[in-house]
């Protein structure tokens, strides 16, 4: 793909009359979309998140690793507004929400995949990616439904970006079948599609190479280098192959129990003698 995903002004997102919480004026820091301080998450008496605070720069791979149960899906939740942390707070793209919601995360241009697809199992691939495109839809249900003139012309300008996105993740030839029956490789990068019809500047991607054989994973990997090249998205994603993170990821955090445990370049983090404990095992040492 030669040309960066643009949309004229009259495409810009919609939205409708909603009351925005309250935003928290920060100070302004162009090289930071993201930042987290001090982020505490319970449940019950079991801590998922203890004091956990770093920041994700714009344009950048931000990798999150730990073993099982160390915090990381609950921190992508967090930064998604699914959880409401007890303690800390979220500053994004400059603006500090007293509360997020995953609305106001969707509005603010920050899109996820998940670890188990979510996929619209008997809908085409083209429909499932044309999901991600709610956002920006201007008409109303009824004339979509009705496919009246300006939701006409809107659909196909729509449909446009969509057959875009599927040309980028080379999933041409499937993009008229129910997206239930791909083979399992090729549904993430359906699920990877409908995020990125949202538009957003953080890409949050729950263990995006989960389950994928080799090949796989080397196309997915590909595909993220891609997205932040062509539409300058930066990127946080959660991931257990070890050599993916190292390859992939600008910077590493990791967690353990619900703790920051490191938080630096891969290389630094490689030799970190916690994370060699904590995750790696301690005979890797």
């Amino acid at each position: 793909m030669n040309q960066t995903m643009r949309l004229s002004d009259a495409n810009e997102p919609f939205h409708a009359k909603t009351v925005e919480p309250q935003v928290i004026a920060a100070e302004p820091c162009d090289d930071v979309l993201l930042e987290l301080l001090d982020i505490h998450l319970a449940f019950g008496g079991i801590k998922a998140l203890q004091g956990v605070g770093f920041d994700v720069r714009r344009g950048e791979i931000r990798a999150i690793i730990g073993p099982n149960g160390a915090g990381k899906s609950s921190l992508l939740n967090v930064v998604g507004g699914v959880y409401q942390p007890q303690r800390g707070s979220m500053r994004f793209d400059g603006r500090s929400p007293a509360r997020m919601h995953p609305a106001l995360a969707a509005r603010w241009g920050i899109a996820r995949t998940f670890q188990n697809l979510a996929l619209f199992s008997g809908m085409s691939v083209l429909d499932n990616i044309m999901a991600g495109r709610s956002l920006h839809m201007r008409c109303g249900l009824l004339a979509q439904a009705l496919r009246l003139g300006p939701a006409l012309r809107e659909e196909v300008a729509q449909r446009e970006m969509v057959e875009h996105l599927i040309d980028f993740l080379e999933i041409q030839a499937w993009r008229k079948q129910p997206a239930g029956s791909l083979p399992y490789g090729l549904q993430k990068r359906v699920d990877l599609g409908r995020a990125l019809a949202m538009q957003p500047k953080l890409l949050l991607l729950d263990e995006p190479m989960a389950g994928m054989n080799q090949e796989e994973k080397e196309d997915m990997c590909r595909f993220i280098l891609d997205v932040r090249e062509e539409f300058g998205t930066t990127l946080v994603l959660i991931e257990h192959d070890m050599g993916v993170v190292m390859d992939l990821s600008d910077r590493v955090v990791v967690l353990d129990y619900g703790r920051l445990i490191a938080d630096g370049t891969p290389d630094a983090v490689r030799t970190d003698p916690e994370v060699v404990r904590a995750y790696l095992g301690s005979d890797a040492a």
